[in-house]
């Protein structure tokens, strides 16, 4: 888990911490190494990097073998009828156990995994593919395992892409519509789901559904954020766009929270202008304003290839203009900007190669990272488990673009971490969970924070809880693949459940699938 920066980039300015909780400067409070010893660098170096490495040849061989042979469609309903199978299977049972995938729980980027992949009746969903590219509808037809770093491969080569590519190689087109995916294009094209135009399903009585905005719409605005409780997701339909060479990037430093948090408002708020808005603070008081574009040509000299192993991570790359305070441009090849934060895992990998930015490991081994996180969970003991639930902090809250002063505050008292990622996005007033605050408060911002606190009084449930209030009072939203220590009721106040629980009676769920609440609250994850 991500390390927290030792060196603060600019004291607090008066009345920007009044509030802030004693903290320890120097060490960690927990008391503990940051990399857990019984995953240490030596593990990762010599067994995790070499076989995530080798999984990536063999899944990138396969999926371009597929692809090439165009044997995918076909095998999709066979695999459809498989699944058929297994539900009807299940029906004429005595139903008394509830259905879940049999992906394994350590398979999925989320830390937890599902206690109930225990007692379900598991029904195997084997779909990795890419179907159909139709570049005449815009539009690209995929099975739900399929990866981001598979469709962007694909894609980019074709000349297109998707208008919303959430970060890490490994996140799942079934995962970003069951759960969410947000990229820096959020602002402009919304979440994952928001570019997503038709869903296909395999129901509690085992029939295949298509649904679209207008063919069952109900169900349609019900599938994202359902984590998998009104059906098995079979197939997505996803727009795609035109895609050009590079990304031309503007790095704005800034040394105050309000400076921060008036120029990210002020490019946000510049939908036509840039295609792309992030933020990275390193302080309260210091951070890093980036937009982009895309564009076909590079300006001599201000390349940067971030993608090659030996580049340093991006994120330390960014550091370095608030460090000298200049502003900067430059052009990242597409590809590259799309997964600038995987190598480094945002900054997770610290912790894990602590090492792993110096410039003889990036040059020598650097091509190796990062490792899988489905195989640093699986490699993961107890011990690490319990040390990671009561000393690290890993969330993403989603808070209307006004409260983002207010909730760096929160941050900053209750947690004390950095850096912290900032990601923009809109909520269309469409139904479904997510309903913006106002009607004319769409425009949202994603916080992450992820690490080690740095405060005396952190305690994980009683923290986290907190915080999870005030994101329900300024009408926000948790993103559910972390620890979340609301009551059932508490997160019906978050998501709007009424068009959900009516396309649950619809379809006869109930005694196929548990209710969200009951896969994704901390007490329903080891």
């Amino acid at each position: 888990m991500p390390r927290v920066d030792p060196r603060r980039l600019g004291p607090p300015k008066e009345g920007c911490g009044a509030s802030h909780s004693p903290r320890k400067e120097g060490k960690n409070p927990t008391g503990w190494s940051n990399t857990p010893p019984t995953q240490g660098w030596v593990i990762v170096i010599f067994f995790l990097l070499p076989a995530s490495f080798l999984y990536d040849i063999y899944y990138y061989t396969r999926s371009w073998l597929i692809f090439k042979f165009n044997s995918a469609p076909q095998q999709h309903e066979k695999k459809v009828r498989d699944v058929q199978i297994q539900v009807s299977e299940w029906c004429a049972g005595d139903q008394k156990v509830p259905m879940c995938t049999a992906r394994p729980g350590w398979q999925t980027i989320s830390f937890r995994e599902g206690a109930y992949k225990k007692t379900f009746n598991k029904i195997s969903i084997n779909m990795v593919d890419i179907l159909e590219i139709d570049t005449q509808k815009r539009t690209v037809r995929c099975e739900p395992l399929v990866t981001m770093g598979q469709l962007t491969h694909t894609l980019i080569k074709l000349g297109w892409t998707i208008p919303v590519v959430p970060e890490m190689d490994d996140l799942t087109v079934g995962g970003l519509v069951m759960g969410t995916g947000i990229e820096t294009s959020s602002h402009k094209a919304g979440l994952f789901q928001h570019i997503c135009i038709a869903y296909e399903l395999v129901t509690a009585d085992g029939s295949v559904i298509s649904c679209s905005e207008c063919e069952n719409s109900d169900l349609f605005y019900s599938v994202p954020w359902s984590y998998g409780t009104l059906g098995f997701l079979t197939a997505v339909e996803i727009k795609i766009i035109p895609v050009e060479r590079f990304v031309k990037v503007e790095y704005k430093p800034c040394h105050s929270l309000d400076n921060l948090v008036r120029t990210f408002t002020e490019e946000v708020e510049k939908a036509e202008e840039n295609q792309f808005v992030e933020g990275i603070m390193y302080s309260l008081n210091s951070g890093v304003v980036m937009t982009g574009n895309m564009c076909m040509t590079a300006e001599q000299g201000k390349l940067n290839e971030i993608g090659w192993w030996f580049k340093p991570w991006f994120f330390k790359h960014v550091q370095t203009y608030v460090n000298e305070d200049q502003h900067g441009v430059e052009y990242i090849p597409i590809r590259d900007y799309y997964h600038r934060h995987t190598r480094s895992i945002f900054w997770e990998i610290q912790d894990i190669i602590p090492f792993g930015n110096n410039v003889v490991f990036r040059y020598l081994l650097g091509w190796l990272v990062p490792p899988k996180v489905s195989l640093l969970k699986l490699t993961q003991g107890k011990a690490v488990k319990e040390l990671y639930e009561k000393n690290h902090f890993i969330q993403d809250m989603l808070v209307p673009l006004t409260c983002l002063k207010d909730a760096i505050n929160v941050f900053e008292k209750e947690v004390n971490i950095y850096p912290i990622w900032l990601c923009p996005f809109k909520v269309p007033p469409n139904p479904g969970m997510l309903k913006p605050a106002t009607e004319n408060d769409t425009l949202y911002v994603d916080i992450g924070t992820y690490g080690v606190p740095k405060v005396d009084n952190f305690e994980a449930v009683e923290t986290t809880r907190r915080i999870e209030a005030f994101v329900r009072d300024a009408k926000g939203f948790q993103m559910m693949y972390a620890d979340s220590y609301m009551t059932r009721e508490e997160y019906r106040q978050m998501f709007d459940h009424c068009l959900y629980d009516r396309v649950r009676d619809r379809l006869g769920c109930h005694r196929a699938f548990p209710e969200v609440y009951d896969k994704v609250n901390r007490k329903a994850r080891v």
